[in-house]
């Protein structure tokens, strides 16, 4: 799924008022009739409906909204700055369409003083929409204030108010909190990072029929990994392969006290398919990786580290859990990398050992992975004030050194050399535990052995790795869940990508 900005978000707007041909205000209708399917839907417990509205079209919306929930059998009441204060063209055609209802109050935000929350009332916010591009300030931003410190459930038509679309907030911005956040059509990078994504509770993107043809043509380097894209990337097993075909997976990994990574890192690989796996270990984790992993083959790299990296020809290379940053194994993985040109794929200790010298990053290999959590990039290529520049920074350096990354967040980020980046939003904080990341390692080890392109690798892999922890997280919850769990859901993963494909023959 493409990820289109503000403008191009009003553009796409304006193509379909043109060619569909239909007029804005029938476009906000739609829009709106959309937010109230889905409200009655999903709010079927909640009887009574606050609606906020502010003077543009997304106040427009929540009184469009406001008249239908009226008409599906709930209490409404809205509240708006000043009835009687200058509105967009379509804001005031549904003011005057709702104030033609007579069960529906509208107020004075100065009013909101005498007004009785109960449990069953839902909040909805149309205060701004995604044309906003200053701070809230006055009677908004202390309406919002005080709406924030309403237990009421909260639902937010196209945005919060007061975030930002397409980058960071100003300093000190209030923004509405929401429980639910109802877009229309794609999603918003303002709600891909941390530092805006935590305003927007659960996002539900609303189809409301903007024209096809303009998003199939509109350019972007931004995009979602969607359930789609996955697919569309998944390459089912032909039947009459056999395991020639699928490759051979080397993951070099583990030292004493930390074998637990290579085999988190190797079963993972085995459970993605490869066609052959073998661990690169030192021998202190032999007994270890030929129990827990009877399918690899071990090849021994050193006695208590790994201090020597021997790969055989036509092995696909991830390098890194539990390596540990012995000098011996420091000056092993050096010299490996200054003689190797195949692309790899670079974790944990082999990207903390690279960090020691920005020479290192030369040694490269073009079209590698990596995959640095937010401290690892800082240690490789420098600190950044926020997520939104160290995504910038991610994308020259990518380019730079004609390298993949994948920036690991809870909405992990892959950067192409090209300068695409694609948002992953399968996965939960069930994976903030010790390990997880090496089993990311092993599954797109294994994923780059079967011949998938390096792209393609970056975007299953981490769509992957996400959807099986988030089935595990459904199983054991976020708390208790392990990355053994999310290994052994990786199966059902790939039933349902089968299941998928089938469907369409």
């Amino acid at each position: 799924m493409k990820i289109f900005t503000t403008e191009q978000i009003r553009s796409w707007d304006q193509f379909t008022i043109s060619h569909e041909p239909i007029s804005s205000v029938q476009l906000m209708e739609r829009a709106s009739m959309a937010v109230a399917n889905w409200i009655s839907e999903h709010c079927k417990n909640h009887k009574k409906m606050v609606v906020f509205c502010g003077n543009g079209n997304n106040g427009g919306d929540g009184l469009a909204v406001a008249r239908m929930l009226y008409l599906k059998g709930f209490d409404v009441d809205v509240f708006v700055n000043d009835p009687k204060a200058k509105l967009s063209e379509d804001a005031l055609v549904n003011l005057k369409r709702l104030n033609g209802i007579s069960g529906v109050s509208v107020r004075k935000f100065s009013q909101i003083g005498e007004y009785s929350f109960d449990d069953k009332t839902i909040i909805i916010d149309a205060l701004f929409g995604t044309g906003l591009s200053r701070p809230l300030d006055g009677e908004y931003k202390e309406l919002v204030t005080l709406l924030n410190t309403k237990d009421q459930i909260k639902v937010s038509i196209d945005i919060p108010s007061g975030l930002s679309a397409d980058g960071l907030l100003h300093e000190d911005s209030i923004v509405l909190k929401a429980d639910y956040t109802l877009s229309f059509e794609c999603w918003k990078r303002g709600f891909l990072h941390p530092e805006t994504g935590k305003y927007t509770g659960k996002i539900k993107i609303l189809n409301i029929g903007l024209h096809r043809e303009y998003a199939e043509a509109e350019k972007t380097n931004y995009f979602v990994i969607d359930d789609g894209l996955a697919e569309s990337v998944f390459k089912p097993r032909n039947d009459f392969a056999h395991k020639g075909n699928y490759g051979k997976a080397l993951v070099v990994s583990g030292s004493y006290g930390k074998i637990g990574a290579a085999v988190l890192a190797t079963k993972s690989a085995l459970k993605t398919g490869a066609g052959l796996t073998f661990t690169l270990a030192p021998q202190c984790g032999y007994e270890i990786m030929q129990t827990s992993c009877p399918e690899a083959m071990f090849v021994k790299g050193g006695e208590l580290w790994i201090d020597h990296f021997d790969v055989e020809k036509n092995m696909t290379v991830g390098i890194g859990p539990g390596l540990g940053t012995h000098e011996e194994t420091r000056k092993g993985l050096l010299s490996f990398l200054e003689n190797y040109s195949p692309s790899l794929v670079l974790d944990a200790d082999a990207l903390n050992i690279i960090s020691e010298n920005e020479k290192n990053l030369s040694l490269i290999p073009e079209k590698s992975i990596i995959t640095p959590h937010p401290k690892e990039f800082e240690r490789l290529f420098g600190k950044t004030e926020d997520s939104f520049k160290r995504l910038k920074l991610a994308v020259k350096k990518a380019a730079e050194l004609s390298i993949y990354i994948i920036l690991k967040d809870h909405h992990t980020q892959i950067i192409t050399p090209g300068g695409k980046v694609f948002y992953n939003i399968t996965g939960n904080a069930g994976l903030a535990k010790g390990g997880s990341g090496d089993v990311l390692t092993g599954i797109l080890t294994s994923l780059l052995a079967q011949r998938y392109s390096e792209e393609d690798t970056c975007i299953l892999g981490v769509w992957l790795h996400g959807k099986a922890a988030d089935l595990a997280a459904e199983k054991y919850s976020k708390e208790s869940m392990l990355p053994t769990d999310v290994i052994d859901e990786l199966g059902n993963v790939f039933a349902e990508l089968n299941a998928g494909k089938n469907k369409k023959l």
